[in-house]
């Protein structure tokens, strides 16, 4: 996987790309993963193609699998499942696993009601993924402060602009 492009982002958004770059590199069976705000706008992802040089942006994207399928799936499945805790008074949801046949589905709480959400191969071993996605939150739940958030957002909502443009 190439490293995201982290010019110009502040020292925690550097730390968090690192953090989400090392984690699918180094979890065996992981595809993608994408952080979600609690208001179902991706953050950061793994996707390459959200990360590629700017002439590879023509490169086949498609919706299956994609970042913002991705993204979109995470925080639906975040909101049915914190709807469903409520409803059956539960407490707080901590992490949700979905095996299906062709993949595992990963929905894990940060801070905030923002979300990691992760897609995995079929043979994935869930309670590796399920340990380094906790992990994961733990290292970067503290620093996903509501600026952090926006500086995250701003840079996927450039990055977008400049797919669409042509950049």
């Amino acid at each position: 996987m190439t490293a995201p492009s982290t010019v110009g982002l502040s020292s925690e958004a550097r730390n968090l790309h690192w953090l989400l770059t090392n984690l699918v590199e180094e979890v065996p069976g992981l595809q993608s993963v994408a952080v979600v705000s609690s208001d179902g706008l991706l953050l950061l992802s793994s996707d390459p193609a959200d990360h590629a040089p700017k002439e590879k942006k023509d490169a086949p994207t498609g919706p299956r699998g994609s970042a913002a399928d991705l993204a979109t799936v995470v925080s639906g499945i975040g909101s049915l499942t914190v709807g469903a805790a409520k409803l059956l008074e539960f407490g707080g949801v901590r992490q949700t696993m979905i095996a299906m046949e062709e993949g595992s589905l990963f929905v894990t709480a940060i801070s905030d009601g923002s979300l990691l959400g992760a897609h995995a191969a079929p043979d994935c071993d869930m309670s590796v993924i399920a340990y380094h996605m906790a992990l994961f939150v733990g290292r970067a739940g503290h620093v996903l402060t509501p600026e952090l958030r926006d500086e995250l957002r701003d840079s996927m909502e450039r990055k977008s602009g400049d797919v669409r443009s042509g950049r």
